[in-house]
């Protein structure tokens, strides 16, 4: 029994106004830094020691692309779960109803519409909390079915990416997703309706093989990592020592496979900017982000 876990904080809680929060401080993965999280809130989840931006859940990443933080959600298609009756140490419907009760998501992608900038728009979000934002049948028919809405509507796409790649426990299943949002982001460059792809940390696997890489304009968040394999893999592989930042936003934008870097306070604005000149509409001012609620 520990005294003080078990005794003196119960009391402690119980006699406070205000019930002492458990998430209060946040360890940067980067530098180590224990971060306050109202602070963290303030600076949008990006630490204030070092800069490196921790990942979002994808709730507060709509919010933060939207003008005001207001957008509608789109629901998405009921799919047949675990086609293959895949198990390992755990079944995949019992990880799904798992990843569920956790996130409150159906699957790891999340579409919306809503204005940018003034711009009505539609965002596919990929969720990473939700099994490392690993694409399956459910991922790739939220892209397809965000690429319909477009086409109909003539509404620019903007897809935002946290992943790991396919998702194993689908087997085939999911590496066809890679041949499905490709075509679904084809027909939208054959009508000439805009895609802009935002990728974040991680963006890797068939995600970054596919779709994720397909933007008129493709925009990466400062330092995330962008890849196929990843690079201790390779380095296994091939045997040698990558070059410094390999596979990392800048070095990408540096080889030409990434249009714009930024840090994640100058993604709205970029993503604006972006839509104006792709739509030929003037954006609207005074149209902030709610990324704290």
């Amino acid at each position: 029994m520990n005294w003080l876990t078990d005794f003196v904080r119960p009391k402690i809680k119980k006699t406070a106004q205000i019930e002492i929060a458990d998430n209060l401080w946040l360890k940067c993965p980067d530098c180590g830094q224990m971060l306050f999280s109202k602070e963290l809130k303030k600076s949008m989840y990006v630490c204030t020691r070092c800069g490196h931006h921790l990942r979002l859940y994808v709730d507060k990443r709509l919010r933060m692309l939207f003008d005001n933080g207001e957008y509608s959600e789109i629901s998405l298609p009921k799919l047949k779960e675990d086609p293959l009756k895949f198990k390992d140490s755990k079944k995949y419907t019992d990880r799904l109803r798992s990843y569920r009760k956790i996130t409150g998501s159906e699957d790891a992608i999340r579409v919306a519409k809503g204005e940018i900038g003034g711009i009505t728009s539609v965002v596919a979000a990929i969720d990473f909390s939700f099994m490392g934002g690993s694409m399956g049948m459910a991922v790739g028919e939220g892209i397809v079915k965000a690429a319909e809405i477009c086409l109909k509507g003539n509404y620019p796409l903007v897809t935002v990416t946290a992943s790991g790649g396919a998702r194993m426990q689908e087997g085939i299943l999911s590496l066809m997703q890679m041949a499905r949002t490709t075509a679904a982001i084809n027909q939208l460059k054959e009508k000439g309706i805009p895609f802009i792809s935002i990728m974040t940390d991680p963006t890797t696997g068939g995600v970054s093989a596919s779709f994720a890489m397909l933007g008129d304009v493709n925009i990466a968040e400062k330092g995330c990592l962008i890849g196929f394999a990843g690079p201790r893999v390779i380095e296994q592989t091939i045997r040698e020592k990558l070059p410094e930042g390999f596979q990392r936003a800048e070095y990408l934008k540096e080889h030409g496979m990434v249009d714009i870097v930024v840090t994640r306070q100058e993604m709205k604005d970029a993503l604006v900017r972006v839509l104006s000149i792709l739509t030929h509409v003037k954006p609207q001012v005074n149209t902030l982000a709610i990324e704290n609620k």
